[in-house]
């Protein structure tokens, strides 16, 4: 990954203040406070094991499919690190003025999501809170550091794509989770990310027009790098398989509706401004999104061909076993 000059993100920072505030402006204009204790059915709750001598948590107590389980894990563990998250946000744009506001605003915001996911699992027994809370307390003792050596080009490009991602993966788990008021409730946070997703993406268009090359250099590295930020979780290869395959999030996915309509949103093809390292960035670029393309190719061709011996043998195209995820 290439380095940007320092004096270029420190230009930047000051330049592009103006921009945040504007975007912050246009966010809490459009943005709907909500209540995360709403989106819980309280009712279906009782107590656990432990001083209040509750019920333990059992397998059949869950209503969630097992692919729904595994993604709400993954995507509340991820939720979790959010100190981690706004540390590295906060060291990359700095602590003044409206980058201030917007980074405690944001997290305020991700917080509820954390909140919502737990609260529903918690309350339906959806997965096994004691494995659910070693999970949590692993994942957070690593946190989460950045590998841009928290420089505001790569931080702002990168959460555009990830906000996205996020999005589509919270979506899609609460379409297959078999609960509506779990649909629902992602929907909720999906809305959230997909505004958040949508602040980052303007202001890396600002700081396109201000410095194209350093910009497309922080593009070509995040994209060709990208990981989502729970990809070091205890379990998150194995999961993160049979998440593709029940296409809740997959490399097809993640080219079409997340890299290339952000892409595309910054004209990133067709800008006539780049030169040098930047012009450099964007061929790489193309190279990288072409290879992966193929990579799509092969992956959808190896996953219909055990969908349809799955078929053959009578069982559902969902059932995703060890043996199976270890082929992928």
């Amino acid at each position: 990954m290439a380095s940007i000059d320092p004096k270029i993100q420190t230009r930047l920072i000051r330049d592009l203040e103006p921009a945040v505030a504007v975007e912050l402006e246009r966010h809490m204009k459009i943005a709907k406070d909500w209540y995360p204790h709403e989106y819980v059915p309280w009712s279906e709750g009782r107590n656990f094991p432990g001083p209040l001598n509750g019920d333990a948590w059992e397998a059949k107590d869950s209503k969630l499919t097992a692919i729904a389980q595994d993604s709400l894990v993954l995507n509340l563990l991820t939720e979790d690190n959010l100190p981690s998250y706004h540390t590295e946000i906060a060291l990359s744009m700095g602590r003044e003025g409206a980058w201030n506001t917007w980074i405690n605003r944001w997290t305020a915001e991700e917080a509820r999501h954390s909140i919502v996911i737990r609260d529903y699992l918690m309350a339906t027994r959806g997965v096994d809170p004691n494995e659910l809370e070693d999970l949590r307390m692993a994942h957070m003792q690593v946190g989460y550091e950045t590998p841009y050596d928290n420089d505001m080009l790569h931080t702002v490009a990168y959460v555009s794509f990830q906000e996205l991602a996020t999005r589509i993966s919270h979506r899609n788990t609460g379409r297959i989770a078999n609960d509506d008021i779990a649909e629902g409730m992602l929907a909720r946070v999906a809305l959230d990310e997909n505004l958040h997703m949508l602040f980052y993406r303007n202001l890396l268009g600002k700081a396109l027009d201000l410095e194209p090359n350093a910009a497309m250099i922080a593009i070509k590295d995040v994209v060709t790098n990208f990981q989502m930020p729970g990809a070091g979780m205890p379990g998150w290869g194995r999961k993160s398989v049979g998440i593709a395959l029940a296409g809740i999030y997959d490399l097809q996915l993640h080219l079409e509706d997340v890299v290339a309509p952000v892409l595309r949103a910054w004209n990133v093809f067709d800008r006539t401004d780049l030169t040098g390292e930047g012009e450099a960035a964007r061929v790489e670029l193309a190279a990288y999104i072409k290879g992966a393309e193929d990579d799509v190719s092969r992956f959808i061709e190896k996953r219909d061909t055990h969908f349809e011996r799955l078929v053959a043998r009578g069982q559902e195209p969902v059932h995703l076993d060890r043996q199976v995820l270890d082929k992928f």
